[in-house]
Formats: C-alpha cells, structure tokens, sequence
C-alpha cells in the first residue's frame, strides 16, 4: 500500500464505520423488508406490487455497477464521485416523508403509490450508481489485510444500529396516528442518512493518477470486459458462483410466511426470531472478515454458502417452530459471510487499476439472477408449496460451494493472467 494512502488508514476506517452506523440506523427506519412494504401495503393490495419493493432494491444495487465502471476507471479520487452519485440513495427518503405526509387526504392512491415506486426505484439505481466507486475508493484506501475486517466490522455495525432503530420504528408505528408515523419513520431515515454523509465525506483520499491507458472509447470499454471475461478463466468461475449463490438464498425469504402458516407461531416470536437473525449478522460479519483477512475469503465465501445450504436444509426437515432459532441463526451467520466475503475477494482478482472493471462485472452480470431467482421461487412456491423452496435454495447453496471450494482458485495464490497492458493493445 502506498505511504500517502497508508497514513489515512486509522482514520478512514473510523469515520467510514461511522458512516455505515448511522446509515444502519436510517435504514431501519425505511427497510425495503419491512417498512416500505408496510408503507405501500396501505396504498395497495396487491401482493405483486408489494413483493417488487425487494427486488428493486435488488436490481438497483447490481445492474448500474457494469454502466459507472468506465468512468470510475479514470478517476485519480473516487471520494468526489461517491459523495456526489450517494445523494441519490439518501435525499429520495425526505421525499417519501412527503409522500406518506400527503398520501392521506391530498393524494389519491394511485398517485402516492406511483410517486412512492418511483422515489423507490430512484434510491435503489442511486445506490447502485454509487457502488463501483464505493467499493473502488475502499479497495484503495484500506490495505488488503484489512479490507474483510473493515467490510465486516462496517456491517456489524450498521446492523447493531439497526435493531435499535427497527424497535424504535415499531414503537412510532404502533403509537402515532397516520400519516405522522410513516412520514416520521422517512423524516428520521433521511436524517441518520445525512449524518452518514457527513462522515463519509471525511473520508481521506489522495489522489493518484490513473494509466493513460485507461482513457478509451465505449467501443474499447465493451471490449475489453469481454477480455476479462474470456482471458480471465478463475474470475470467470467466481461470476458464475456468484449467480448461482443467488439462487442458495431464495429460501430464506419465505421462512416467516412457513414459520406462521405451518406452525402457527404467533408474531411476538416471529419478531424473536428476526432479532436471533440480526444477532447472528451482527456478530458474523466483523468475524468473516477477519477470517478472509487472515486466512482466505474464498474459504470464507464457501463456508457461507454451506450455512445458508444448512439453513435451507433444516428448515426443510423441521418437525417444530423451535428449531427455526437455528434456521435464523444460520442464515444471519449465511448473510455475514455472503455481504463481506464476495466484495473483499472480488478485488483480489486483479490489478489496483483494473478494479472498477471487475467490480462492475461481478456485480452487473448478477443482477438478472438476483430478480429471477426470487420470482422463480415465488412461483414455485405457489405451484408446490413452500418448503420446495427450501429444497431448491438448498441445492444451490451446496453448488455454488462446490465451485468456490473447488473449481475457482484462490487469486492471492496466482497472478491474474489479464495484465493491466491489454488494455492499451483494446483501444480503438
């Protein structure tokens, strides 16, 4: 690592583990899982309309990743960048406040729900606008044996304060009259949002000039990610793990619907086992960083898979509500591991100047299977009964394990076999 980056390191791991506490916080007050859907249940009563909320966000965090990358490539700062695209994933909530504030009595429903979905779809392409230069700036600003722990110690704790917030969102939804308590849980959201900003835009970062290289036309941009693509076998495999681990976490999302249906357990210890999850994310993530950081996030990568496989598995065979505590567990153990892992390894996959190009491809190419996945289960689901699900998340759990253990190889043991010099040889 450079001297001038390394010098920041203390204090960019601070104020950006900050940032991610109150960005935690704010978004507990809007969750895309459990508030907005919540939210737009109000405005309308299909289920459809309602089950899209998560796929959204979905789409909006992979897809525009592959469409920022050319420009992120050519940037000598990516602070600049990330501070001006994150506005997109944060004023949009001040805006739903308005919304929730006048959707009673002033707008009529179809109004404040079009309004609501496309305030949705703006903040989710915002975050995801901002990701490739997100990931690019903390790829350069944290050392490589840092950057797991970083990833991990920043989830744990946006998720800690998150529960906090996900206890105060339901005292305000539960106590004050509509349309107060929705516009209050936004107004709040978009708040913790912008004091996230305010540490984010701390942030340290020297400049450091990019190849002339890089500098290409859109023609040689197309080009050359087919180059990796088609060059790069081993980066090529972990795409390919990376889409079918999509598939080995479908289940999870219909455990609480199971859990309800088939054993008839009440809500207050529904709520008990959302919290057993957030526990298990919360203290999985700093703890699967450090594990990718000292020992290898494909290992860390796999054995996430294994704990969704596992949690898949048991739900399928489950005789009683109970042994759903573990199912949970597992899956927030799953989810630490899935969040911290993929993003840390991604980079070790390439050159320090190549790494928006890998980033956008990683994440891009996945977001067609991020939104068929959960529509295909749905569907099955519906067709067969839920516990299918849990079969199929299984399966796909147990392959992409299969393929990060042992087809891809492990990139801090090898030399890219894309070098950076190829990318002159793509101009046009």
């Amino acid at each position: 690592m450079r001297e001038e980056l390394r010098q920041h390191v203390r204090h960019n791991f601070a104020v950006n583990v900050t940032d991610a506490g109150f960005y935690g916080l704010g978004l507990s007050f809007a969750s895309f899982s459990t508030i907005l859907p919540l939210f737009v249940s109000t405005l309308t009563d299909s289920t459809l309309l309602i089950g899209m909320i998560g796929a959204i966000h979905s789409i909006g965090w992979f897809f525009p990743q592959l469409l920022t990358a050319k420009s992120v490539a050519q940037l000598p700062r990516f602070r600049p960048m990330v501070l001006k695209m994150t506005l997109n994933e944060r004023i949009p909530y001040f805006l739903l406040a308005l919304v929730a504030w006048l959707a009673v009595g002033v707008l009529n429903r179809e109004l404040a729900l079009i309004l609501t979905f496309l305030i949705i779809m703006w903040q989710a392409f915002g975050a995801g606008l901002t990701a490739t230069a997100w990931q690019s700036m903390v790829a350069k600003i944290m050392p490589d044996n840092m950057r797991g722990t970083f990833y991990g110690t920043q989830s744990g704790l946006a998720n800690l304060t998150g529960i906090g917030g996900a206890v105060l969102s339901g005292i305000i939804l539960q106590t004050l009259p509509s349309p107060l308590d929705f516009t209050l849980c936004f107004i709040i959201c978009g708040i913790a949002m912008m004091l996230s900003f305010a540490f984010l835009a701390l942030t340290r970062e020297p400049a450091i000039e990019p190849p002339k290289e890089m500098t290409m036309s859109w023609g040689a941009y197309w080009h050359k990610l087919m180059t990796i693509l088609r060059e790069n076998a081993n980066f090529r495999w972990f795409i390919v793990a990376r889409i079918i681990g999509q598939v080995g976490v479908v289940g999870a999302a219909f455990y609480t619907i199971h859990v309800v249906r088939h054993f008839g357990v009440a809500e207050g210890t529904v709520g008990v086992m959302a919290g057993v999850l957030s526990l298990a994310v919360t203290v999985a993530t700093p703890f699967f960083g450090w594990l990718g950081d000292r020992y290898s996030h494909r290992a860390a990568f796999a054995v996430g898979m294994l704990l969704a496989g596992a949690s898949a598995f048991i739900a399928f065979i489950a005789p009683s509500a109970e042994w759903f505590y573990l199912v949970f567990a597992l899956m927030g153990a799953a989810n630490g591991a899935l969040w911290t892992s993929p993003m840390a390894l991604n980079v070790e996959f390439c050159s320090e100047s190549e790494r928006p190009y890998y980033i956008g491809l990683a994440s891009t190419l996945v977001a067609p299977m991020s939104l068929i996945a959960p529509i295909a289960a749905g569907l099955l689901a519906d067709s067969t009964g839920i516990p299918t699900t849990f079969v199929l998340a299984t399966v796909g759990a147990l392959i992409t394990a299969a393929v990060v253990a042992f087809v891809v190889r492990e990139p801090r043991h090898i030399l890219s076999p894309v070098q950076p010099t190829y990318a002159a040889q793509a101009m046009d």
